[in-house]
């Protein structure tokens, strides 16, 4: 009954004026195509995307998917996708690209489908909140409350878009003797890159 009402409204319209009528429907055929095809978008095909790194499947997946193709690590890098667990809140689990290094406790995440169905946010602050400092554990900005999520978020860790051995990853800390010294004494621990 609705679609004959539209056919009824088209024909007088069309009657009435003609080149109102063209419009509409050249508009009608280009617009119905995009809106069925139109979904919002989730986290997996933006990180993705964003990062280069080529795994499919729900988010929870990539780290287990990661192994033997991609390095994997505990330290941010620009460009690496961190990893999120399932967890009740999220069951398929998360991944973000990681934008900017801000110190050692807080990185900007680009990602999606966080603060809202198909939402795209970059520059999200992740915090690690992980007592051992090794971010696996971390909270993240959740835009409906305008701060950080109260939720902790554990991670697996982060997946380098380099293959496994490189050799600019996270590889544990380094001891770097005093200067000038007999290697005896004090030391100065730094982390890798």
């Amino acid at each position: 009954m609705g679609s004959q009402f539209a056919r009824g409204m088209f024909r007088t319209l069309f009657r009435k004026s003609p080149m109102i009528a063209s419009l509409l429907a050249a508009m009608a055929a280009v617009a119905t195509p995009m809106a069925v095809q139109a979904k919002a978008l989730q986290c997996v095909p933006y990180a993705r995307q964003v990062s280069g790194i080529s795994i499919h499947g729900n988010a929870r997946t990539w780290w287990g998917q990661a192994e033997g193709t991609y390095a994997r690590g505990k330290q941010p890098k620009i460009g690496a996708v961190l990893a999120f667990k399932s967890t009740g809140a999220m069951p398929y689990g998360h991944v973000a690209t990681v934008a900017k290094i801000v110190d050692e406790r807080h990185i900007l995440l680009n990602h999606a489908n966080w603060s809202g169905p198909g939402r795209i946010e970059r520059a999200a602050m992740a915090v690690d909140v992980s007592d051992a400092g090794d971010w696996s554990a971390v909270r993240v900005w959740y835009a409906p409350i305008g701060g950080l999520g109260t939720r902790v978020n554990p991670t697996f860790g982060f997946i380098y878009d380099e293959a496994p051995g490189s050799d600019d990853l996270d590889t544990g800390p380094i001891r770097v003797a005093k200067a000038g010294g007999s290697g005896e004494g004090p030391s100065i621990q730094l982390a890798a890159k």
